[in-house]
């Protein structure tokens, strides 16, 4: 058995012209590996890719070229053993109103062959909290309850790998606690997650490794504190005693009035230090009642490897 989970080589997918509009590239020649047992964070812009990328992974959208392969399974050689190996939660509510909890998880592992005496419907109810709502109509539940069926289904056939796709869009602080705890168990249990979030904390709380595709190119592939280690910066918070007019600060430093008496000294890591950033402050005669540092995060990285691609692909048009 091969040490990845996914295995992606040269995927391309190319929508066909349709009406008036051209046909569309979603998928550039993508190459990405995601190892067994990983947390691993799939990121990107609205339209970047992520969708369709999860979608051909899924068995439900059909590549145009490229290889697939999930557990070891090539996606056209062994299409039903890949798609066995993976269980998609979806972003979209797609719940049957009238099946109960109970009867929907029992169709669902139906229609992956998983025999009657295998199914682990009621483990799978009780993971997901809803034991007691085991017989009610799905109509009758809540987004946030919905929500949690959508894993239970996903998980009816136990795939090695799991997708969640935005799974905490839009649900409550309760329900995110819950779907996060369960999510742990399933990686320390051997499961391989691969998450797409737009709340970037979670994914650096969460994630190990992290992709960022973006208009259908891989950006960048790296653990996630590699990823955010790329940002070349830091930012001192003051909070002064009175206004600070002009003030003389070390080359690169840039300086950002935040109201109430902070200020926001920003500077490159790798050649301006705090201590020359608070020397300037007291040459200038400034009165610090308090002070702290904030580190970059996921968010500033995203923002900034995204903004540097599509600066650079004009030149590379060229």
């Amino acid at each position: 058995m091969t040490e990845h989970a996914i295995q992606i080589e040269g995927l391309r997918k190319v929508y066909a012209a349709s009406g008036k509009t051209g046909a569309k590239e979603a998928l550039g020649g993508i190459d990405l590996t995601i190892p067994q047992g990983s947390v691993f964070g799939l990121l990107g812009p609205n339209g970047a890719g992520k969708s369709t990328l999860i979608n051909i992974l899924a068995g439900l959208v059909r590549k145009t070229s490229g290889r697939v392969r999930i557990w070891g399974f090539d996606q056209d050689q062994n299409p039903r053993q890949s798609r066995a190996a993976i269980g998609v939660m979806p972003q979209e509510l797609n719940v049957d109103p009238f099946f109960s909890p109970r009867e929907a998880l029992e169709v669902q592992a139906g229609l992956y062959g998983v025999p009657a005496r295998q199914r682990r419907t009621d483990e799978i109810l009780g993971l997901i909290g809803l034991t007691d709502k085991a017989n009610a109509y799905a109509r009758t539940l809540s987004g946030g309850m919905r929500r949690r069926l959508l894993l239970g289904k996903a998980l009816v056939h136990a795939p090695q790998v799991l997708v969640l796709d935005e799974p905490t869009a839009g649900v409550d602080i309760e329900l995110r606690q819950m779907l996060w705890a369960n999510v742990r168990m399933l990686n320390r249990q051997g499961m391989t997650i691969i998450l797409t979030t737009h709340y970037l904390e979670e994914a650096q709380e969460m994630c190990d490794e992290i992709a960022i595709i973006d208009k259908g190119r891989l950006i960048v592939r790296d653990s996630t504190q590699a990823i955010v280690g790329r940002i070349d910066a830091k930012t001192l918070l003051v909070r002064t005693a009175a206004p600070v007019g002009a003030l003389p600060l070390p080359e690169g430093v840039t300086r950002e009035d935040r109201g109430d008496g902070w200020l926001a000294l920003s500077y490159p890591q790798s050649r301006v230090n705090a201590g020359a950033v608070l020397h300037a402050l007291g040459d200038a005669g400034v009165e610090i009642v308090d002070l702290s540092t904030a580190e970059p995060d996921l968010e500033d990285a995203f923002l900034a490897l995204t903004r540097q691609a599509r600066d650079a692909a004009p030149e590379a048009a060229r």
